[in-house]
């Protein structure tokens, strides 16, 4: 059983390569996450941060990412999936970001990522190893998602 599991209550906040991952059912991830993560959409416990469209408008601005139709249209439909809640930016979390009580590296994004999840008590589902080693230090919940 995986520590979101364990707690049948707990939010969960997709970094936002998860959030591609999961809509698009990319193989890099896990097959444990991926069951998580279905068992958790339908008890409507997956969050996706605001910051998030904005940062997949960015990858596709820069051709690191191609999602085969237009980007609007896949954020809506992403953000409509069951069991999906858009967090939005509030400022607490904004100012949050800026503010971390511990050494993070500067990526907006993933600070607001990391204060959003500090904010809801949610556990940040991520396969990035910097992020994945703050957790590990007890600054925030984390799930690998690599599993």
């Amino acid at each position: 059983m995986t520590a979101a599991e364990s707690d049948r209550s707990l939010m969960l906040l997709l970094d936002t390569h998860m959030f591609l991952w999961m809509v698009e059912g990319h193989p890099r991830l896990g097959a444990e996450t991926a069951k998580t993560l279905n068992h958790a959409a339908r008890e409507e416990r997956i969050a996706v941060s605001a910051i998030t469209p904005w940062e997949i408008g960015v990858l596709v601005a820069k051709k690191r990412i191609d999602l085969h139709r237009d980007l609007m249209e896949w954020v809506r439909d992403s953000l409509s999936r069951p069991g999906v809640t858009l967090v939005p930016l509030e400022p607490e979390i904004a100012v949050a970001s800026t503010h971390l009580p511990f050494d993070m590296h500067p990526d907006p994004a993933d600070r607001i990522l990391v204060a959003t999840a500090r904010h809801l008590g949610a556990s940040l589902v991520t396969a990035d190893e910097e992020l994945l080693k703050l957790s590990k230090k007890g600054h925030f919940r984390g799930i690998d998602a690599s599993r």
